[in-house]
């Protein structure tokens, strides 16, 4: 599979003459919880030559392709990107700390590492991750059984919001670091999950945790309750430094 994603990339680059900066895992296999069929989503960003933004209208921005059993792979272009991270997209922030990397160039995740701490909004990353909560509390959790793979979506969703809540840092990404947030009496239920899940394929269900459920929307409602008191970050001279970053990538990524 690891094969498969880097010929995608390298086919990516030549056929849309494009350069492609960075590409990690962004879904379950990078939280720390796949399922042994859990497909690879593939999250990468790109720039083009520096004529492309040299128009008087902008161009696409994303890449995309169907889903298939495997591999989800998609891309944003470098100054989208960097827009969206001015902005405190948590998604980025999330690429930004995979621990499965598949490709970088340029050093460029230690370019903009410096930047992240400033450049993260509380208000912003608990408004995220509270609405991936309120999803699980809302919908995916409601019924006498419920899936597996939802459960830890939101529950990761939870302890993320909780780590702003509390700590009013950006959270890791993955599952391990945020559990150092989990209630005691909850550990030995979830170090069972856990164990259940890694042999267990994406569908499949279970009776539906009560004492799980109840701890998820204690947390939606505590997350609720603190968002008036998170300041909104103000990147200030972060943003700057994203503008020099964008121009210096252009410049090396298509250098003769």
């Amino acid at each position: 599979m690891l094969s498969r994603i880097q010929t995608a990339l390298t086919n990516l680059e030549a056929t849309h003459n494009i350069r492609i900066l960075y590409a990690c895992e962004s879904g379950s296999r990078a939280w720390g919880f796949p399922s042994p069929d859990s497909d690879y989503d593939v999250r990468f960003i790109y720039c083009h030559p520096a004529a492309w933004y040299l128009t008087l209208d902008e161009g696409r921005d994303t890449l995309d392709f169907p889903v298939d059993d495997e591999l989800d792979l998609a891309g944003w272009e470098l100054r989208k990107a960097l827009r969206l991270l001015r902005g405190s997209n948590a998604a980025l922030f999330e690429w930004l700390q995979s621990p499965v990397i598949y490709h970088e160039a340029l050093d460029f995740r230690a370019r903009l590492a410096p930047l992240l701490p400033s450049l993260f909004n509380l208000k912003a990353g608990l408004h995220h991750y509270l609405g991936q909560l309120r999803r699980g509390v809302e919908e995916d959790l409601v019924g006498e059984e419920v899936r597996l793979k939802r459960l830890f979506y939101a529950l990761r969703s939870a302890l993320a919001a909780r780590w702003i809540r509390e700590r009013q840092t950006m959270p890791p990404m993955e599952f391990a670091p945020l559990r150092v947030l989990l209630p005691t009496a909850l550990e030995a239920d979830v170090t069972e999950l856990l164990r259940q899940k890694a042999s267990a394929n994406e569908k499949t269900v279970m009776a539906q945790p009560a004492t799980l459920l109840a701890f998820l929307r204690e947390e939606f409602a505590a997350g609720q309750a603190a968002r008036n008191d998170l300041s909104i970050t103000r990147v200030g001279s972060a943003a700057d430094e994203l503008g020099v970053a964008f121009r210096t990538l252009l410049r090396e990524s298509f250098a003769v």
